[in-house]
């Protein structure tokens, strides 16, 4: 028996760039679950990051709208109450709205929308990390540092990898307990109530530590790293300026050398394979747990990251590496299957196409536009999208705007960039001021200007971060804390309306083995 709803399983990666994926065409990086959703669903080759960098993205993709419409400026910009989420579209609509992983939700609320998270998250929830907004910031020299040969440790364990484990794990559980909970309610002639299920993973984000396993997936594998030009340095803007000193990439040789590059690319292979892995796993458990063929599967990542492309670590910049996301999408029947769509789209089209998955047609206006038309072919017309990035590193408001094979970026009061992707994939030659491109150059400034008001939003990041500065001195001396506390018997209580005594003290058959210890939820 099947709900008139479908469930809908988000995946999320962290600083996954597509372009280092087998399920993307990299002939080297396995990505073998990656690659069977790609068999059996939708590729988006044109897929951005609303904002590159993690709490802002994410923050976006959950609203629909641009990060400085929401003023999720970096990662200690708060996410307002008020701002509502696809899970509060979908929870009021019947749906068990559930997350495991990372959130970075910034702020007292942490579930904005959701039922429950099974985890803590991994990162602050407070003001921490807020940042000075003008220039003689200094350099943080571990962000360069992770990207050389020593910040690689290969087989030592660490917080992160078991942050992913238990997100995992809870995730697993969670899906099993849907399973049960579906077969209790198809004896009593009951639609099981559906779910949205955020799977959220810190990797293949830095540190650079993977397990041995998947490291030597790549013993004899050829690592490619990229290639600098001698006009390197010249070729950069200011944005690339602001960033490389805000990274501290210039204190570190190793980030150009190939010997350490080859170290750290092979290092990032073997998270993504980690992660891929953890995706296989979670496909299983919706076939096993006889979900499989009533959920929508989507898998995407906030941003993606530069490793060391252009001498340059992290995100944080509109280059494609840094950019661009992996979004792929299988339908429950499978429908579509191998297509890929060319169209630009981006985070804010997840929650208009995640609510029309689920057929909730009516929503508050948002910036997104669902993706759905896209697959179904009823809409053709030429389509852009939009990044932005306006603190943590850099000086002024940035924007970027991708519309068919042109890449436009927008730095207020600086020389913009033009890029021809087709013809350009590297981003190395700029465009912008020439005379051939000039209408293309103009179009796109213009798409910018009429969306956003960079002057207004540069004054408004000012502001802000003068308000969260006093913020989080008063946070450290008051000692307040907004990390979220999970009730781990969480996925106990997902069941507990189908089975016949009311309680979970009453198992149905096939869920013996799930919680026959507290410990071990």
């Amino acid at each position: 028996m099947t709900s008139t709803q479908p469930n809908i399983l988000l995946i999320m990666a962290d600083q996954l760039t597509p372009f280092l994926t087998g399920a993307y065409g990299h002939p080297v990086v396995k990505t073998p679950n990656l690659d069977r959703l790609v068999h059996q669903g939708v590729r988006f080759d044109a897929a951005y990051s609303s904002c590159p960098l993690c709490a802002p993205a994410r923050a976006s993709l959950m609203t629909g709208r641009h990060a400085s419409g929401l003023r999720s400026y970096d990662n200690a910009s708060a996410f307002d109450s008020e701002e509502p989420t696809i899970a509060h579209y979908l929870a009021a609509d019947g749906y068990d709205t559930v997350a495991s992983g990372k959130m970075h939700y910034v702020g007292p609320d942490q579930l904005h929308g959701l039922h429950r998270r099974l985890t803590t998250d991994v990162y602050p929830e407070d003001y921490d990390w807020v940042s000075d907004r003008d220039p003689h910031d200094r350099p943080s020299y571990s962000f360069a540092r992770a990207y050389t040969c020593e910040g690689v440790s290969v087989g030592e364990w660490s917080h992160y990898l078991s942050y992913d484990e238990e997100a995992h794990f809870r995730a697993k559980e969670y899906l099993r307990a849907r399973g049960v909970a579906r077969q209790a309610a198809s004896k009593k002639q009951k639609a099981p109530q559906p779910f949205f299920l955020i799977a959220s993973y810190h990797h293949p984000h830095d540190p650079f530590w993977p397990p041995r396993e998947f490291w030597d997936l790549y013993a004899d594998e050829h690592i490619d790293i990229p290639e600098f030009p001698e006009n390197l340095t010249e070729s950069y803007s200011p944005m690339d300026r602001w960033l490389n000193h805000y990274h501290g990439c210039d204190k570190f040789l190793q980030l150009k050398d190939p010997k350490s590059l080859r170290c750290l690319r092979r290092a990032y292979y073997a998270l993504v394979s980690y992660v891929d892995h953890k995706v296989g796993e979670l496909l299983q458990t919706l076939e096993e747990s006889g979900l499989d063929e009533d959920t929508f599967v989507i898998f995407l990542s906030d941003h993606g990251d530069m490793l060391g492309e252009k001498g340059m670590v992290q995100k944080r910049n509109f280059y494609e590496r840094s950019s661009r996301i992996p979004f792929i999408v299988r339908f429950p029947n499978r429908q579509h299957a191998g297509m890929v769509v060319r169209q630009p789209t981006s985070l804010v089209d997840v929650l208009p196409t995640v609510l029309e998955m689920a057929n909730v047609r009516e929503h508050l206006p948002v910036d997104g536009h669902s993706v759905m038309v896209l697959i179904d072919g009823w809409d053709s017309a030429e389509r852009h999208a939009f990044s932005e990035y306006h603190s943590n590193g850099v000086y002024s408001t940035c924007f970027m705007v991708r519309r068919g094979d042109f890449k436009y970026i927008h730095i207020q009061g600086h020389q913009d960039q033009l890029f021809d992707l087709k013809n350009d994939p590297g981003e190395w030659q700029n465009l912008a001021g020439q005379l051939r491109t000039a209408d293309v150059e103009r179009e796109l400034k213009a798409l910018i200007l009429e969306t956003f008001d960079p002057a207004a939003i540069e004054q408004e990041v000012r502001a802000t971060i003068r308000k969260r500065k006093l913020f989080k001195r008063w946070g450290e001396a008051t000692g307040v804390q907004w990390a979220y506390s999970p009730e781990f018997d969480a996925c106990k209580n997902a069941v507990a309306q189908y089975l016949p005594t009311g309680n979970t003290n009453s198992v149905p058959p096939g869920a013996a083995g799930l919680w026959e210890n507290e410990s071990d939820l």
